[in-house]
């Protein structure tokens, strides 16, 4: 049966927003491959609107173009320091100008956040963990004025999305994430742009270090230790 989308009178617009959110909660398996004929038929569409989608989304960096349809990111070592950087770069001033304009709405939006981040938490529910920290997320984006900020701030987010999965697994990363959204929490209800952004760049710092550390397990399991050992070492610098 095709998939029910929302309403929307661009029908690429509508099949790239649904693969959009699929991709941001992982819900599409990383080794598969999106290929537009069966993408269109499962949206029951014709071909050229899911070609439009899926090209969009390579575009953005969601996904990546192959002689045998679409794929996501395989992110290498360099990759993800690349990614983080930029972040480190853009999230800190970004959460000091959402505490400074945060409305009511915004505060609520927070709050219902935090307290499914915190239920996930108690309960060790993955998956509910990752949607309330996409929802969190959501929110104080939603704060910040300067769209275009937002908007490269969501995208870059959305690339190391497949990873998380990985970095949650591990009980210590779950328990850093469940602390830093609390820190931020706190920072944005009192309006302190200056905690706002401290505690980002502490968040990013750390969320970095967990990805980095998956993604080298992962490269170590595919390719061997030494040819991982030596790639780490390039992509920190060293």
């Amino acid at each position: 049966m095709p998939r029910r989308l929302p309403r929307n009178d661009n029908l690429s617009e509508r099949i790239y927003l649904d693969l959009r959110t699929r991709l941001q909660r992982c819900e599409i398996d990383q080794d598969g491959r999106l290929v537009d004929v069966e993408i269109a038929a499962e949206y029951g569409t014709s071909r050229m609107p899911a070609r439009e989608a899926l090209l969009r989304l390579a575009n953005e960096g969601y996904l990546v173009g192959t002689t045998r349809g679409f794929v996501t990111p395989r992110l290498s070592l360099e990759d993800i320091r690349d990614i983080f950087e930029v972040r480190k770069l853009l999230e800190p001033r970004a959460a000091a100008n959402a505490a400074r304009d945060l409305s009511r709405a915004d505060q609520d939006r927070l709050t219902a956040a935090i307290v499914e981040a915190r239920a996930a938490a108690a309960s060790d529910d993955i998956e509910r963990l990752i949607l309330s920290n996409i929802a969190f997320r959501a929110a104080w984006l939603g704060a910040v004025r300067n769209e275009r900020l937002a908007t490269t701030i969501a995208r870059f987010v959305d690339h190391v999305q497949t990873v998380r999965l990985g970095t949650l697994i591990d009980p210590k990363t779950r328990a850093v994430v469940a602390a830093g959204l609390e820190g931020l929490y706190r920072a944005f209800l009192d309006r302190d742009a200056k905690a706002a952004a401290a505690h980002m760049f502490d968040f990013m710092e750390a969320a970095e270090q967990a990805f980095f550390s998956v993604r080298k397990a992962e490269l170590e399991r595919e390719s061997g230790p030494a040819h991982v050992g030596r790639a780490a070492t390039s992509a920190q610098g060293g």
